[in-house]
C-alpha cells in the first residue's frame, strides 16, 4: 500500500503488486531488466505489438493502470495525448516516475489500480501493461474500465502469457526450456522473481476474453506479441530465443458507442 514504509511488507501477506515493488531490492532490478534493450522481452515483444494496436492518441485522455515507473507518459505527451494519469499501488515505482517526469499534462497517483475510481466518461484510452496477471478480481477492474471510457473509448492491456503463469521454473540464466502444467487450474500461483516472493494469478486465454465479454466492453483484438525482428536484426541468437515461446498476451477492445 502507498501508506506504507517502502520495504516494509506485513508478515501476514505475500508481496502482492504494489507491495511486491515496494520490497528492498526489488524496483532497481526489476527496472535494470525492464529497460535492457534488446534482452527485454518488454522492448522487443510487448512495446512493438502494443504501440501497433494504439495507433494514433493526439488529443486523447489516457489512463495507465499499474503504470510503473511511467515510462509509457512520455510517449503519451510526445504523441499529443492532450493528459495522462498514471495509477501505481507502488510508492517506490510512483517516487521513481515523479523523478523522471514533471509535465503539466501528467498526473500520478499512488494507489491500487483496485480501488482507483474517477468520474464515467473520463478517458479515451485506457491502458494496462503488464499489471492484471497481479489482480485478483479481474472483472472488477474492466467493469470499472468500462464506465471510465468515453464512448468508442479504447482498452488496451498486455498481461504476462497463460503458459508462462501456468508453470514458473526459475533459472540462473536464460531459460533452456519451458514447461505448461496445471493450464486449466486457475488462481493464485506464489513466485521466486527478482531475489522476493510475488504472487501472479494464473488465467487462461479463454478467461481473459470472458472477462472483457462481461464487462460489456466489445472485443476488438487479441496479439500474442511476437518478437520485431526488425529490433533484434544484430542479435540472431535472442531472436531465435525468444521465438521459442509465447511471453506476452495483448488484449484490445472498446466500450461500445461512438460510433
Amino acid at each position: 500500500m502507498c501508506a506504507a514504509t517502502v520495504g516494509q511488507v506485513t508478515s501476514s501477506q505475500l508481496p502482492n503488486g504494489g507491495q511486491f515493488y515496494d520490497e528492498t531490492g526489488v524496483l532497481d532490478k526489476y527496472l535494470s531488466h525492464r529497460h535492457s534493450s534488446t534482452r527485454s522481452p518488454n522492448v522487443v515483444m510487448e512495446e512493438p505489438a502494443f504501440f501497433s494496436e494504439m495507433g494514433d492518441i493526439e488529443d486523447k485522455r489516457v489512463l495507465d493502470l499499474g503504470c510503473g515507473d511511467a515510462a509509457f507518459a512520455d510517449r503519451v505527451i510526445d504523441s499529443g495525448g492532450r493528459s495522462y494519469v498514471g495509477v501505481d499501488g507502488s510508492a517506490a515505482m510512483i517516487d521513481e516516475a515523479r523523478r523522471h517526469i514533471e509535465h503539466p499534462r501528467v498526473s500520478l497517483v499512488c494507489e491500487r489500480i483496485e480501488d482507483y475510481r474517477v468520474a464515467p466518461d473520463s478517458f479515451d484510452l485506457v491502458t494496462s501493461r503488464m499489471a492484471l496477471h497481479y489482480i485478483n478480481d479481474l472483472d472488477s477492474i474492466l467493469l470499472n474500465v468500462r464506465k471510465f471510457l468515453s464512448p468508442g473509448g479504447h482498452l488496451i492491456f498486455t498481461v504476462l502469457h497463460p503458459v508462462i503463469t501456468s508453470k514458473w521454473t526459475p533459472t540462473d540464466g536464460p531459460r533452456t526450456d519451458y514447461t505448461v502444467d496445471r493450464y486449466f487450474e486457475r488462481g493464485a500461483r506464489e513466485r521466486e522473481w527478482f531475489g522476493s516472493t510475488v504472487t501472479w494469478h494464473h488465467r487462461t486465454i479463454e478467461d481473459y476474453i470472458s472477462s472483457v465479454q462481461r464487462s460489456g466492453l466489445k472485443f476488438v483484438s487479441l496479439r500474442e506479441c511476437e518478437p520485431d525482428p526488425k529490433l533484434l536484426v544484430d542479435h540472431p541468437d535472442e531472436l531465435e530465443r525468444r521465438r521459442r515461446v509465447p511471453l506476452i498476451l495483448l488484449v484490445s477492445a472498446r466500450r461500445p458507442g461512438g460510433e
